[in-house]
Formats: C-alpha cells, structure tokens, sequence
C-alpha cells in the first residue's frame, strides 16, 4: 500500500492513496490549521471504523442475516500526555434488518474485533475497544 500526503499552506494537507482517492485534511485554528478538513487522529478513528463495518457487514451477509443497514457512533479518549494516543474507544452498532439474530451480530462483531480488522486490532495495542450493539426491526 502507498499513500502521498501534499502540504498545501498551515496545516492544510491533501492525501492521496493509491486506489486513487483524495481526502482533505487540515488542523484547526489554535495549531494554525483553518478546520478545512479532518483531523489526522479523526481520519484514523475513521479507518477503524470503517473497516469493523465492512468486516460485520460481510460476515452478517455470509451468515445469511437479512442486515440493510449498518450505522456506528464511536466515542473515543486520548492520553492527554504525548504521545496523545487512543486508550479508549466505544463503538456502539445499529443494525437494521428482518430478524437479525443477536447471537450471529454478537460473534460477526467478535471476529472483526479480534481476527479480521487489521486497524482495530493494530489500535488495541494501546486503546481498550468495547463495542455493543442494537438491532432495529
């Protein structure tokens, strides 16, 4: 995997990856940034995120469960000493579908938390991630 980051002017940058998709980010006022763009710590918490949801996701698909959506709200705290790393991340699933059984959300939730999300994983070398769940009908 390779990436690129451009440094436009204070703290407005411009990445870029090789799949070919570009991200905005920038840091706010107090740093010199214009809040034009995310934050690299939210882009990362963001990452995180996104791959748990694709990992449920397929893995609900592939248990045959019935899910048609899948939205996370994720609350997370960092070291106030440098470096300013996650120690604490909550990511809380709603899921909506026809008789989701709660049993096969709980254990797709499981597996992306301990063997298929790289970045959750890579995360929970200094974060504790918990994680819970509703199911909508």
């Amino acid at each position: 995997m390779n990436i690129s980051v451009k440094w436009i002017d204070g703290m407005l940058m411009v990445g870029k990856s090789d799949s070919g998709h570009a991200v905005v980010m920038d840091g706010p006022p107090e740093i010199g940034g214009e809040n034009l763009g995310v934050r690299p710590m939210e882009m990362l918490l963001l990452g995180m995120t996104g791959c748990t949801v694709i990992d449920v996701v397929s893995t609900l698909k592939k248990m045959r469960e019935d899910v048609v959506d899948c939205q996370t709200q994720v609350s997370a705290d960092r070291s106030e000493e440098y470096p300013k790393v996650f120690t604490n991340i909550h990511v809380h699933f709603v899921l909506r579908g026809k008789q989701l059984n709660p049993l096969k959300v709980d254990k797709a939730i499981k597996l992306s938390a301990e063997k298929y999300c790289s970045a959750s994983i890579m995360i929970g070398k200094t974060a504790i991630i918990t994680h819970d769940y509703e199911i909508i009908e």
